[in-house]
């Protein structure tokens, strides 16, 4: 995943992948389907994400991933319900960021040559600190976002979001640019 070199249908690669995804929908599952504490959740998430997560860190069921092994969340990091991350090309969200509800992070691609579509290739998404991803937004692979970006309810984001800018539509496009104090500055 990490290489950056397409991956074959049906090879052992994508045989892992199809494992690591088992696991992924059996956490993801209890996850779902029913209450848990702030406490459990987290130590769910922890065994999704295998890693070590920031107590910090909040998340409303219900969440889906089909890999969830190449995904970091950091400090103050809240993610809100529906939000579904396909993380086989590594997403970094970065502290303070908010994430909308049904947010959908993509980073696979398949082959566009229809005898090789079931070939994928991988990019990874990175959302910076303090960015507020709007509910339904979709960022797709190799997106980058800069800090203090705002990225509205519905987008499409399909290159990278340079910091402290509004971005909208489908394709996402420039809104507006966040003017911040110098003292209060994202980053």
């Amino acid at each position: 995943m990490a290489s950056g070199k397409p991956v074959v249908g049906g090879s052992d690669v994508h045989m892992m992948f199809h494992r690591l995804s088992q696991e992924a929908l059996k956490i993801t599952a209890e996850i779902n389907g029913r209450y848990h504490t702030p406490e459990e959740l987290h130590t769910l998430l922890e065994q999704l994400w295998g890693r070590d997560v920031p107590p910090s860190v909040g998340l409303f069921p219900p969440f889906h991933t089909d890999c969830g092994k190449n995904t970091i969340i950091a400090e103050r990091v809240f993610i809100n319900m529906g939000c579904k991350f396909q993380d086989q090309g590594g997403i970094t969200i970065d502290e303070g960021a908010l994430i909308g509800h049904n947010v959908v992070l993509a980073t696979i691609n398949h082959d566009l040559d229809p005898s090789r579509r079931q070939s994928m290739s991988y990019a990874p998404i990175h959302i910076g600190k303090n960015v507020w991803v709007g509910a339904n937004a979709t960022v797709l692979a190799g997106v980058t976002i800069g800090d203090g970006a705002v990225v509205a309810a519905g987008a499409v984001v399909v290159k990278d979001v340079e910091p402290n800018t509004i971005v909208g539509g489908v394709p996402a496009k420039v809104i507006k640019r966040i003017v911040v104090p110098a003292d209060n500055a994202a980053g």
